[in-house]
This record gives structure tokens, C-alpha cells and sequence, in this order.
């Protein structure tokens, strides 16, 4: 006999509270394996597949593309069973791709629904397919005898749906639900102005409004209403990776005291040195790898600069590994993915590494693993034409070293004045770690090895 498993929106890690649906990878009726993808989300950390841990006929999904949904909330749920078809009846308990069994998806196919089938409630099914049902009061439904539908289907647990007396009530977020319960609004008296008829934030606020009823928020404030004098514009909501990219540099900028020095740098000898390392053959040694090579050697120089401050003990906590964070900006906005153990690859390895993750960070692919756990960040803005920058510390670290454009300028090398290649770097350190002398003696190493490659065989 069929049961009818539910799956939530797990925990995808780093204390991650809700994620945005961007694609259904499956739809209503589709035959899914044990840890087939079935919906591609977005964190604020990072785009993310999520494999289903149940294998069966999806049966419903909730939420259309688009939508936020908190962790925990329901995502689809499953047939299992002999009606659906598929062995694979135990779940996985796999969270995020890359974590489960590796079996193989199975063909996405139909499955006709039986007669007599009733839609279960809250469901939202995909525009232009077959939507999923099963018998209304049938025991392989998951209904024992005498029971409703409503009491036992997976999304009234979970008050998907409000029941109407003409029928159910189409309500997603909990949060809707519950700032209409607190307000003393009967959902039944709105029609909504979504998808199907989904009832939003906006009507309830605005059937709020309307009965001239104060508004008390559940959880967050609601949106002010702009004054009459102001200007007409687009509201863009602060969510995913902008709305946490925004929240950690506010959070950086209340508790870290920075400070930024800067020195500008004959990077001739540098970019020869690069020259003839890619000149060998084999693989190609980035510009970008070498001056993380250089980062690691200042690092052992003056670990102070590789720590962050634990404030509620009152400590400054020295790290043992460097794991080196580098600004990628991307059409999803800015990331900073992690290299990992930076302070023991060479050259090559870092190129590996940095192409990889770069990569990964333009396709929204980089796991919430990649993108935390940094200790420093190395931030080259020069490839986008500026010479220089204060940049805001990436919260809980310590420094960041910024690198501006190399462009040719007038300098004066071994006495006489020459055409060579400059660079401006800049170091934003946290005043509470060190001193202006340890900042200014990273930096100063910094340059030298840009200036002077063979410093870094002192410390190889």
C-alpha cells in the first residue's frame, strides 16, 4: 500500500533560516530516486540542488519559483510504495548534493492519476502539468477509515492551506498565516492576488489597512509606507546573498574598529617572474595565486593579522591555518569563496584552486562550505580599473589586503626615472589585533615581495 511522505526544507548549514525556490527540477506526477535533485534553491549563501531523501511519484509541491520558504517548511511530498513503482521506499537523510548515495536519477515519467482522485490540499502545481492525486478516504492514501482527507494529509499538518467553507484557502507562508491570525483577520474573506489565487503579505496588509486595523508585524516590521513627498521609485528586497552580504558588513562596521594603510608598488619583476614561471610549460601560474603566495609567506611573518577577536570573552584568538578568502563578484552579486589550507599549496595549486572556485561561483554552484570559515581575505579590485580602496572587513576576520589596477607610471628605478609597472595595495586591519607597526610591516613585506620576488625564498 502507498504512503505519502512528506520533505521538508532541511537545514542547509551555517545557521541558514530560509531559502528562495528558483527551479523545480521535477513535477507533479514525476517518478523521483533516493537523493534525485528536486528543486534548485537559493541561500543566502549560495545556490543549491536539494535531493529528495525518499524515492516514489511526487504527489505535491509547494511554493511557486519565487517563493521564500523557512527551513522546515514543506517542499513536495512522495508516494512510496508499491503504486509508485519505485524500490527505493527508505529515505536517504541526505541533505545537500554531494552528500548522498550517488545513485543515478531515474527517468522522470507519468503517472496516470486514478479516478476518483482528489488534489491534495495546499499543493501548488506546476503550470501546464498533470497534477498529482490520490483517492479521497483510501487507506493506501495514507487516510484510515473514517478519518478526512484534511486531517491527514501532509499539508494540513503543516497548515499549508486554510479550509473555506467553499473550499481550501490558498496560504503558503507561515508568515502570512500568522500575521493574520494575530491581527484577528479571517483568511476566508480575501481573495488573493497571486498565482491561483495564493494569498500574499500585501493582501493581508492591505485588507488590514483597509478595515483601518493596526498592523502588528509577527516577526519583522512591515514596510513603511513612503511619505507623500517621497520620490517614486523600484524596491528591491534585501534577500538571499544581498540581504546577507548587507547584514555582515553592517555587523563589520559596528564592531570592528578598522583602520587602512597603503603603499603603492613596482610590480615589473613580478609579472617577468610570472612570465618565466609560465614560460616552462605545464600549468599556468595566475597572478592572482602568486600574490596569495605572497599573502601566506606575510602571514607566518606576522600571524596577528591572522586571528579574529572573540568580544564576549574578551580574547584575541590566533588561527592556526590560513584559509584565504577572495572577493569573486558574480550576476547573483558579491561572494567570497575560501581556499582552504591556502599556507601550505604553491603557486600552482592556488591557480588550480582559484579557477576552480571561480568557476563554481559564476554557475552559483559553490556549496555554503566554500563560502565560509575564511580567516583572511585577499581582495583584488583592480580588475575593475580602480587604483585603490577602503574595503569593509569580511566579519569575523581580522585584515584584508586590497590590490589595485597594475598600469605603467613614471618611477625611479635604480636612480634614474623609468616607465614601470605600479600597483597600489592596500591593508584594512582590525585596530583591536595589532598596531599601526604590525600592519604596517605585513604590508611593507607585502611589497617587497611584489617589488623583489626572491624575498619569498627566505621564506620557502
Amino acid at each position: 500500500m502507498a504512503q505519502v511522505l512528506e520533505f521538508k526544507l532541511p537545514d542547509l548549514g551555517e545557521g541558514l533560516t530560509e531559502a528562495e525556490i528558483v527551479r523545480w527540477l521535477v513535477e507533479v506526477g514525476d517518478v523521483v530516486a533516493v537523493d534525485q535533485p528536486v528543486v534548485e534553491v537559493e541561500t543566502a549563501k549560495a545556490m543549491v540542488e536539494v535531493p529528495c531523501p525518499y524515492g516514489g511519484v511526487v504527489t505535491a509541491r509547494f511554493g511557486e519559483e519565487g517563493t521564500e520558504l523557512p527551513v522546515g517548511s514543506p517542499l513536495l511530498t512522495v508516494a512510496v510504495g508499491p503504486s509508485s513503482s519505485v524500490d527505493e521506499t527508505e529515505g536517504s537523510g541526505n541533505v545537500l548534493v554531494g552528500y548522498g548515495t550517488g545513485a543515478p536519477p531515474a527517468r522522470r515519467r507519468r503517472v496516470r492519476p486514478p479516478a476518483g482522485a482528489t488534489t491534495l490540499p495546499g499543493a501548488t502545481p506546476s503550470p501546464g502539468a498533470h497534477t498529482r492525486t490520490r483517492p479521497a478516504h483510501h487507506p493506501a492514501a495514507g487516510n484510515p477509515p473514517g478519518s478526512s482527507a484534511r486531517e491527514h494529509t501532509p499539508a494540513a499538518d503543516h497548515n499549508a492551506t486554510v479550509v473555506r467553507a467553499d473550499g481550501p484557502v490558498p496560504v503558503i507562508s507561515p508568515l502570512v498565516r500568522r500575521l493574520a491570525r494575530e491581527n484577528g483577520l479571517d483568511l476566508r474573506t480575501l481573495v488573493g492576488s497571486g498565482p491561483q489565487g495564493l494569498i500574499l503579505r500585501s493582501d493581508v496588509e492591505h485588507a488590514l489597512r483597509s478595515a483601518h486595523t493596526p498592523v502588528r508585524a509577527p516577526e519583522t516590521p512591515l514596510t513603511p509606507v513612503a511619505p507623500a513627498h517621497a520620490t517614486a521609485g523600484t524596491r528591491i528586497p534585501l534577500r538571499g546573498i544581498r540581504g546577507t552580504v548587507a547584514d555582515k558588513l553592517s555587523r563589520s562596521r559596528r564592531e570592528i574598529p578598522d583602520a587602512t594603510c597603503w603603499v603603492d608598488a613596482d610590480a615589473t619583476e613580478l609579472l617577468h617572474a610570472r612570465r618565466a614561471m609560465n614560460a616552462t610549460g605545464g600549468p599556468k601560474i595566475s597572478l592572482l595565486a602568486l600574490l596569495a603566495r605572497i599573502c601566506t609567506a606575510a602571514l607566518a611573518r606576522h600571524p596577528e593579522l591572522n586571528s579574529t577577536v572573540d568580544t564576549e570573552a574578551r580574547e584575541i584568538v590566533r588561527l592556526d591555518q590560513v584559509h584565504l578568502g577572495f572577493a569573486a563578484q558574480t550576476e547573483r552579486g558579491l561572494v567570497v569563496p575560501v581556499v582552504r589550507d591556502a599556507h601550505t599549496r604553491d603557486a600552482e595549486s592556488l591557480s588550480a584552486e582559484f579557477a576552480r572556485l571561480t568557476e563554481a561561483a559564476r554557475t552559483g554552484t559553490l556549496t555554503p562550505a566554500e563560502l565560509t570559515g575564511g580567516t583572511f581575505t585577499l581582495n583584488n579590485y583592480g580588475v575593475f580599473g580602480v587604483d585603490g580602496s577602503t574595503p569593509i572587513i569580511n566579519h569575523p576576520e581580522a585584515a584584508m589586503l586590497g590590490v589595485g589596477r597594475i598600469i605603467p607610471k613614471p618611477w625611479v628605478y635604480e636612480g634614474e626615472l623609468a616607465v614601470r609597472q605600479v600597483v597600489q595595495l592596500s591593508l584594512t586591519f582590525d585596530h583591536r589585533v595589532c598596531d599601526g607597526g604590525t600592519a604596517g610591516g605585513f604590508l611593507r613585506h607585502v611589497a617587497d615581495c611584489v617589488e623583489q620576488p626572491a624575498v619569498l625564498l627566505r621564506s620557502l
